[in-house]
């Protein structure tokens, strides 16, 4: 003889159970590749430091709206990455630096310390064309190695993908915000001597070594 057994959960525990399956299956993770190719070019001859808080080395963006399901989207170690290739190539020496303005090695000229101001994304069903599009701006401060702001600019990148070849929509977007990080990379490497605070310093740094070739010269022939 067969005994069956018989739950009897009480119907506002079944609600409940009911609602915290349906949240669940609405939240989307993104997890952002981490590997960018380093660019190749003259490297500007400063010492930099560079300084990434834990805020940035972690970012990671949170959505759940009334008009969204929930997201959370983390591109800390992505442009962690980024950055340090990025700048790692731009420069005749870098250096990681764990604080700042403490402890800042007395070879550093400047510290640059970016900052996430913003991320945005459109999905599909919202613009009604098959693509997921994601802005990314970042705030770059240049400081002296005392703390002394030398200049700020902000970096604006754009990345888009087509959903038709990709399963998920998180795939989708991971590959959109892939996309606008190398942006990002790109407008960093050609726009930094482009800030007019930076390229002034760079022209009295040239001016000072030039000075000092001569003088050195000078003595040389006397």
């Amino acid at each position: 003889m067969k005994h069956r057994i018989k739950w009897n959960f009480p119907a506002p525990l079944v609600a409940m159970a009911g609602l915290l399956l349906l949240m669940a299956s609405c939240t989307h993770t993104v997890q952002v590749a981490d590997d960018y190719p380093t660019p190749v070019g003259e490297q500007i001859p400063l010492s930099v430091g560079i300084y990434l808080s834990e805020d940035f080395k972690n970012y990671t963006y949170r959505e759940d709206s009334e008009d969204r399901e929930e997201w959370n989207i983390n591109t800390g170690r992505a442009q962690k990455n980024l950055f340090e290739t990025v700048l790692g190539s731009m420069f005749s020496n870098t250096v990681s630096l764990s604080q700042f303005p403490q402890k800042v090695p007395a070879n550093v000229e400047i510290v640059l310390v970016p900052e996430v101001r913003e991320l945005q994304f459109t999905m599909p069903r919202e613009t009604r064309v098959n693509i997921f599009e994601v802005w990314i701006k970042y705030d770059i401060n240049a400081y002296d190695p005392q703390g002394e702001q030398l200049a700020n600019w902000v970096i604006t990148a754009y990345g888009k993908t087509p959903t038709a070849f990709l399963k998920t929509q998180e795939q989708a977007l991971a590959q959109a915000i892939n996309i606008a990080l190398r942006d990002a990379g790109a407008t960093l490497y050609t726009g930094f001597e482009k800030v007019p605070e930076l390229r002034a310093f760079l022209s009295g740094k040239l001016r000072s070594a030039s000075l000092q070739e001569f003088k050195v010269k000078s003595r040389k022939m006397e």
